[in-house]
């Protein structure tokens, strides 16, 4: 450089007014003129801006780009003569290198592809010595991002999936996927909602009536091309419902324990295949039972000695999921005896308070949402008949000390049918019923008009009630009676029909406009009779 033919005495150098993209180097020189060191390796000055005689472009024209992309780096000015350089500098190790390394060189043109993960600077150099602009070019294939809300679930309750890439969200195609447990390679396989084979433009979707626990993952596509962020990590959906093809007890069964004490969580359904997992609130991954308990059959046993909480439950080999449970385990201090499950609205519940080694305690004081509810010498807070008002958090007090709080659950009876067993003593006397009144009405007509002139048709009632619970069967029958025959010879009912619903619950009958609405329409049977008018 003009400034430095001769050398400075200084060990930094100013240059003004710099405009393009340049490489620098330097040297010292002690003494005897010819006792040099050597030349330091080049270092660059980049500048976005084109050269009027040298410009380099990019296709696809954008810096974030995909592992195994094919990518093309164009020269352009007036020289016939180029090459394309690319510098990498990470981990405190720099790079410098021409496209023949990395790519293939025509004419003005280096196009390459990479497996590998890399931020690089790439630029143009002529043979006549010009710098073209410098691009800076990030090769990569980002994480899809998955949310979920609500992460709890209210059986029937529609969920909002949403999936985020750390890119520009322009241009993204995202696919919603569900998780499904394959214990065989004891991973999960995913299986694409039947809503987006193709694909939505919108980032979240709604999945409505969500029933039982569930995995979804999701993947996010670059417009219609080939290439594919990563899937998400999956993320669950826990209900604390049985579903009927899986279920998860724990024994002993309540929600906080004591450090050392075993635990057993026991997996039941139509599967001889299953596997825990465990996801910890404080942000660790889930894993099966096996990498840190005992699992045995269908039964996982726990015998920790960290304070921690966790959700667990239980995965099949046929794919299904169980309804998830809270464990608590503390080294020290108080615990609430609270049960794990959901109570069944209108049954009876009791809670207590315990210290380690003593399983009973008196003159415990409880809170409900943070408000006293009982403070006197009983060590127990019995509850005869559960309402939905008794949902919430409690938590127990003895002596100056407070246990953890728990969540306890009322599962609505409304919304949920009973065991076969009682509903089969409610419906099945009710039917009898039915048939008598259909028999009785029979007679009347028969006597008064004759067989002939009878005709009963049997047939479903249309547009049947909605069941909010599919797992749930309901049957409707329409019986009509028409007359065909004498009209001054007959019975006169009163005009209208006669319905009679029949529903097991602690509620008792539940009937609305002579229909039960969809959330009262469990294990429930209609039979409807009907005259029609002209008789």
């Amino acid at each position: 450089m003009p400034d430095a033919i001769n050398g400075t005495g200084e060990n930094s150098l100013i240059i003004h007014g710099q405009k393009q993209t340049a490489g620098f180097a330097c040297r010292a020189g002690r003494g005897n003129p010819e006792d040099f060191s050597k030349y330091s390796e080049p270092k660059f000055i980049w500048s976005a801006d084109s050269h009027p005689t040298a410009s380099l472009t990019v296709s696809p024209d954008r810096e974030q780009h995909f592992t195994d992309e094919k990518i093309q780096l164009n020269c352009s000015g007036s020289s016939a003569d180029w090459r394309v350089k690319r510098f990498i500098e990470s981990y405190n190790q720099s790079d410098l290198s021409d496209c023949s390394s990395w790519g293939t060189m025509t004419g003005s043109s280096c196009t390459f592809s990479s497996l590998e993960y890399h931020d690089a600077v790439y630029w143009c150099e002529s043979g006549s010595g010009e710098f073209s602009n410098a691009v800076n070019i990030t090769l990569n294939t980002p994480d899809s991002l998955l949310t979920v809300s609500p992460s709890w679930l209210n059986p029937g309750a529609s969920v909002t999936l949403s999936c985020e890439v750390k890119l520009s969200s322009a241009g993204w195609r995202f696919y919603w996927l569900k998780v499904v447990p394959d214990l065989s390679k004891n991973n999960y396989r995913y299986e694409l909602l039947p809503e987006s084979i193709d694909g939505t433009e919108q980032d979240s979707i709604i999945i409505p009536g969500q029933k039982h626990t569930a995995g979804y993952s999701c993947i996010a596509g670059w417009g219609n091309s080939d290439f594919f962020a990563k899937y998400s990590e999956p993320k669950f959906i826990w209900s604390a419902e049985p579903h009927p093809a899986a279920s998860l007890s724990v024994s002993p069964d309540r929600e906080q324990h004591f450090t050392s004490e075993s635990v057993t969580l026991n997996c039941g359904g139509n599967s001889t295949e299953w596997r825990v997992k465990e996801f910890r609130e404080s942000g660790f991954s889930s894993c099966p039972c096996t990498t840190w308990v005992s699992m045995t059959g269908s039964s996982c046993t726990i015998n920790n000695d960290r304070s921690f909480k966790s959700f667990f439950w239980c995965e099949s080999g046929s794919g299904e999921f169980s309804n998830a449970v809270n464990i608590t385990y503390q080294n020290e201090g108080l615990l609430l005896v609270s049960p794990v499950h959901p109570v069944t609205e209108g049954a009876s519940v009791t809670l207590s308070c315990r210290l380690r080694g003593e399983n009973k305690l008196s003159d415990v004081i409880f809170y409900h949402n943070d408000k006293l509810i009982q403070n006197d010498s009983r060590g127990e807070l019995k509850i005869s008949a559960v309402s939905q008002s008794d949902e919430g958090f409690y938590k127990c007090e003895h002596s100056g000390e407070a246990s953890p709080q728990s969540w306890m659950a009322v599962k609505d009876v409304s919304r949920h049918g009973r065991s076969s067993f009682p509903v089969l003593l409610v419906v099945g006397p009710a039917c009898v019923v039915v048939l008598i009144v259909v028999l009785l009405l029979l007679c009347c007509f028969i006597k008064r008009k004759g067989a002939s002139d009878l005709h009963v048709s049997v047939r479903p009632s249309e547009d049947p009630v909605d069941d909010a619970n599919d797992d749930q069967h309901i049957t409707y029958s329409l019986l009509e009676f028409k007359n065909s025959g004498n009209k001054s010879r007959h019975c006169t009912p009163e005009e209208g029909a006669v319905y009679s619903n029949v529903r097991a619950g602690a509620a008792g009958l539940v009937s609305r406009n002579g229909r039960s609405s969809p959330a009262a329409a469990d294990a429930a049977v209609y039979s409807e009779v009907k005259s029609t008018s002209g008789y």
